[in-house]
């Protein structure tokens, strides 16, 4: 472990110092005409770094699974330093009004990661959660429909429903799937009711509630058909004569 540390530091000085190289020597030659060109704009290195550090770190975690909780952390330190070195190279910091949502998505990506590495189911809750907040925050902030919030948001509470269905499933957990029913149901319910007192058109209060029976439907079958028998389900049944 020593030794990768050791090593990952050492490229990560060496990529950095490449970086320093671009900005000060080659960018002024190829671009003589920009005067915003200067080492000093390249800070957001160092969080880039940082983040490349901890995201190798996390890719060692295929001996020490605890490391793949790096990759929450780390993703999130990537896209923030990305997002920096673009706006302070470039002098466009406007650019965060547009991209912000992606650090939601990238908080969501390393709970994924974490969870694959980690081999932690539960990790994908958060996942999932997270990642719809930033898909729903994403569509809304790029076409300005922020209003569709108020019915979009019902999203999550049916994903942690299926999720938590499907961990009953393989943990022939009976209290974990009547929760995950409660949470299908009630964002069934609110879906269908948002979608009734907002006029987004008749069109999308008829398909909201077939909609609804057919996502429950079909966590009931796949909790049904993935759902491993209990022992005394499987016991032959003994005559009495």
């Amino acid at each position: 472990m020593n030794k990768l540390i050791t090593s990952l530091i050492g490229v990560g000085l060496i990529l950095l110092g490449l970086v320093a190289l671009a900005g000060s020597v080659i960018a002024p030659v190829i671009f003589p005409n920009m005067s915003f060109w200067g080492p000093w704009r390249l800070w957001p290195v160092i969080i880039l770094g940082l983040g490349l550090f901890l995201g190798a770190l996390a890719l060692g975690s295929l001996r020490h699974r605890g490391l793949g909780a790096l990759f929450i952390p780390a993703l999130p330190i990537l896209t923030t330093g990305g997002i920096l070195f673009f706006a302070s190279v470039f002098n466009l910091w406007g650019i965060w009004s547009l991209l912000w949502p992606l650090e939601v998505l990238s908080l969501a990506v390393g709970f994924a990661l974490a969870a694959v590495f980690a081999r932690n189911v539960w990790l994908g809750i958060p996942a999932i959660i997270i990642g719809l907040n930033g898909l729903v925050l994403a569509f809304c902030n790029t076409t300005g429909l922020w209003e569709a919030w108020s019915v979009l948001w019902t999203i999550e509470p049916l994903s942690v429903g299926l999720i938590l269905l499907l961990v009953a499933a393989r943990t022939r957990s009976m209290a974990v799937g009547i929760v995950g029913l409660c949470f299908c149901g009630f964002a069934s319910i609110a879906f269908i009711g948002m979608s009734s007192l907002l006029a987004f058109g008749g069109l999308l209060f008829r398909v909201a509630g077939p909609a609804a029976l057919i996502l429950c439907g079909g966590g009931l079958l796949a909790w049904g058909l993935l759902r491993k028998p209990a022992a005394s389900d499987q016991s032959p049944v003994v005559s009495n004569q």
